[in-house]
């Protein structure tokens, strides 16, 4: 049987190679709206890598839509950049197009030179915090012909197709959404007029591109809001919109204000899929499906069992940009996977900078081929631990030639990335851990198990470079009874090296105390398995299920010091945690300071007030320190070193990878 992701598809008159689409994602690159270098160089290696159709963008179409950062579309200066941009993903084997979007309400004046942002009625946006002004009639009829002429400087800089944007909570999602459309006029009111601006958008576009040119639109299968817009109004907008001459349809999922998680790792790989499925059964053009489609074999089961025509590999494709080509090549084995931690493809956007990867350290800066070269002189390194930092030094130290062997103490390589992964809904990180350990044994890299590093060691491998990643170590903190038998250390329960009591009280509110809270409540709660086989058969009401899918069997209290859960959480990782504590019944307390703890529970002060909180077990989450036991001996021997990771502060996995990745090529 033919491989379905490698079938060529038919969008009007383009013909794409395979059903791999890689949907815009911002990339915070541009200056001052011009195409730049390093975007280039990013959506050339994603070409190379053998993706179908590429989308970049969101681009501009007028001065109120976007920012800075945008790749602009909105004026004919941008063109010579455009051009460039098409011609090299064109050079490389892949279809592009662009995605025309206007932010409506979703901008910031901060971007605007103190100007309003711009909306269908004056409705504050809770994600920015400011209250829009609400388009004149004369303003929406040049908004709909501004977003025609970005089209035709589309097509004329070489692009494939256009996209443009109908979801995700920017202008015309605004229109189409009764909560932020309370027009009286014929752009508001009733399902046809609030669909009336997209619709005359995209009628605009099919004006100024021609009949035979590719005109693409992502939108909302769900928006996920309350009180918004499900997917029955906009399976008939689906519909509407292909009447407009809508050639296929990118089904995404949520606006960004919206509660329920979208895109991190807690979400099952293609969970909102049924969504494309849904409008693909109502319309009868192509159907993209989004949102955590990570994996090849997840791609072909959604193609096959007919939940759409192409699969979108967005963040994927940050992560690993060859694999479409490692999965056409069958070396599948070889994909580093994302795993939606969402740290520098979305958090980084919020900080204004441009997008990086924690699985691929390269993502964002492909252009720094020159530093990529081999080595004029390769050297012995030895690398000391096998966790993110360690790998991710092995690894880029080996790509520029020298002779790298991996020491790592334990019998198997991933370090704390086995802790992260360990929680309910973060498993994608023990899949991070076997990538990197694959990326090793791909490489003529000397990996030693089970060997602890001494001096003699040094000695006898007589290296010319030493990169120390031996990690942290957890912290115990100097608390009255913290060396009680009841008192354990979080990174045992995490790896199932011990076993807790049914009242369990975790000490400390960062991110493995998170984590650790999450992963204890979760324990006695249904399975998805069960869930579904008691939902199928009517066993039980919806409700009782619900109670029963997020209430396990302990009682879990967490306490924290400062006055804030989760700090050093990535924000768009954050607020989905601490709801889950929430919705999983987890007693939390902050700004509470640990006094004591006894046989029987933990005394605490807070607000002034002494509180009891009993418990079989008390969970230390503190925190961890870094562990570099090795750097006096390496000192003495004289033989130059950088030290990585946790063993040089306590830092996030991403820190972890970057720093490895940068120590490697340094040497």
């Amino acid at each position: 049987m033919k491989d379905p992701l490698f079938q060529p598809i038919v969008i009007n008159r383009m013909e794409v190679s395979n059903r791999i689409y890689m949907p815009a994602i911002h990339l915070g690159m541009a200056k001052d709206f011009e195409v730049t270098d390093p975007i280039v160089e990013f959506y050339a290696e994603r070409a190379r890598g053998g993706a179908g159709l590429i989308t970049v963008g969101y681009a501009t179409v007028d001065e109120l839509s976007g920012n800075m950062q945008n790749i602009g579309a909105h004026d004919d200066r941008f063109l010579p950049g455009l051009g460039r941009l098409s011609a090299a993903i064109r050079e490389h084997g892949a279809r592009s197009a662009v995605q025309l979007n206007h932010a409506g309400r979703y901008n910031l004046s901060f971007f605007l030179d103190g100007k309003s942002p711009v909306a269908p009625s004056a409705v504050p946006s809770r994600m920015t915090g400011e209250t829009p002004r609400a388009l004149t009639l004369q303003e929406i009829k040049d908004t709909v012909a501004a977003f025609a002429r970005a089209a035709g400087r589309v097509k004329k800089a070489g692009f494939d197709a256009v996209e443009v944007l109908s979801g995700t909570g920017y202008l015309i999602s605004e229109f189409l959404s009764p909560l932020t459309n309370q027009r009286t006029d014929d752009y508001g009111g009733s399902l046809e007029q609030r669909m009336r601006f997209g619709l005359e958008v995209m009628a605009a576009v099919r004006d100024e591109v021609g009949r035979d040119y590719p005109l693409i639109v992502r939108m909302n299968g769900n928006d996920l809001m309350q009180g918004g817009q499900g997917r029955g109004e906009l399976v008939e907008y689906a519909k509407a919109l292909t009447g407009q001459g809508v050639d296929a349809l990118c089904i995404n999922v949520g606006w960004h204000e919206a509660r329920i998680p979208q895109i991190v790792t807690s979400v099952p790989r293609g969970v909102y899929a049924y969504l494309a499925r849904g409008i693909k059964e109502a319309v009868s053009v192509p159907v993209i499906a989004s949102h955590r489609i990570n994996d090849p074999d997840l791609a072909r089961a959604l193609l096959t069992q007919h939940a759409c025509d192409m699969v979108a590999m967005a963040r994927s494709l940050i992560a690993d940009p060859e694999l479409p080509r490692k999965a056409q090549e069958h070396r599948e084995y070889e994909i580093v996977h994302c795993v939606a931690c969402a740290q520098g493809c979305f958090d980084n956007l919020f900080k204004l900078q441009h997008i990086e990867c924690l699985c691929n350290p390269r993502a964002g800066h492909e252009q720094e081929k020159a530093k990529d070269l081999l080595s004029a002189q390769p050297k012995k390194v030895l690398v000391v631990g096998g966790g993110a930092a360690g790998m991710s030094a092995a690894i880029a130290a080996a790509d520029r030639g020298h002779a790298v062997t991996l020491c790592e103490k334990s019998d198997r390589l991933g370090g704390q990335l086995f802790l992260a992964g360990a929680p309910p809904g973060r498993e994608e990180f023990v899949e991070l851990a076997l990538d990197l350990a694959t990326q090793v044994r791909q490489r003529p890299i000397h990996l030693e198990l089970g060997q602890e590093v001494t001096e003699q060691t040094l000695t006898r491998k007589a290296p010319d470079a030493v990169i120390l990643a031996t990690g942290a170590l957890p912290i115990r903190p100097k608390i009255p009874g913290a060396e009680l038998a009841c008192v354990l250390q979080s990174w045992d329960v995490l790896l199932h090296k011990t076993l807790t009591g049914k009242r369990v009280v975790v000490v400390g509110g960062g991110a493995v105390g998170v984590e650790c809270a999450l992963f204890l409540a979760e324990q006695g709660t249904l399975s998805g398995e069960a869930l579904k086989f008691l939902l199928v058969h009517r066993v039980e009401d919806p409700e009782t299920l619900y109670q029963l899918a997020t209430r396990g069997s302990k009682q879990v209290t967490l306490v924290e010091m400062i006055d804030k859960l989760g700090k050093d959480l990535g924000k768009s990782t954050r607020w989905v945690m601490l709801q889950d504590l929430t919705r999983l019944g987890v007693t939390t307390h902050t700004a509470t300071q640990v006094m004591a703890i006894t046989e029987s529970g933990v005394r605490v002060e807070k607000d002034g007030a002494e509180l009891f909180f009993p418990a079989d077990s008390v969970i230390l989450a503190i925190g961890s320190a870094p562990h570099n036991p090795l750097q006096p001996t390496v000192q003495k021997l004289g033989i130059p070193f950088q030290t990585v990771g946790d063993a040089q502060g306590v830092g996030l996995a991403f820190e972890a990878v970057h720093q490895g990745y940068a120590a490697g090529r340094a040497v």
